[in-house]
């Protein structure tokens, strides 16, 4: 069960900006979609930002639009997450996720989580 590699979280204060990096490792192959999820003490874990390899379609949460921006580089199996504007509510642990399949069977793997914890 070979984990994705998060990097960039971090302490910010409100306003701030802050980019996670999350690179699959090259034996996770055939990616669908790449994509941000975060979970707050106590809460339910939800996603925020996703992006599929083919054709770079993305989604966002609504809490997180004009704000966040998810890219990605193919080549690397790497994918980005920009965040600015950041608010208290962002804070969580995020954690990157890729999907794929394997003869019509869906399988997620994550990240380790980076906390981000946006605060003055």
């Amino acid at each position: 069960q070979v984990q994705l590699v998060e990097s960039g979280g971090g302490l910010v204060q409100p306003g701030g900006s802050l980019r996670l990096s999350c690179a699959a490792p090259g034996s996770i192959f055939s990616i669908d979609t790449m994509g941000w999820y975060r979970q707050a003490p106590g809460k339910q874990r939800e996603s925020v930002a996703t992006i599929k390899t083919s054709g770079g379609r993305t989604d966002y949460a609504d809490s997180v639009k004009g704000r966040f921006t998810i890219s990605r580089d193919n080549a690397k199996n790497t994918v980005y997450l920009q965040m600015s504007s950041l608010k208290p509510e962002d804070t969580a642990v995020y954690y990157c996720n890729a999907a794929r399949y394997v003869m019509g069977v869906r399988y997620n793997h994550w990240g380790q989580g980076t906390q981000v914890t946006v605060s003055s």
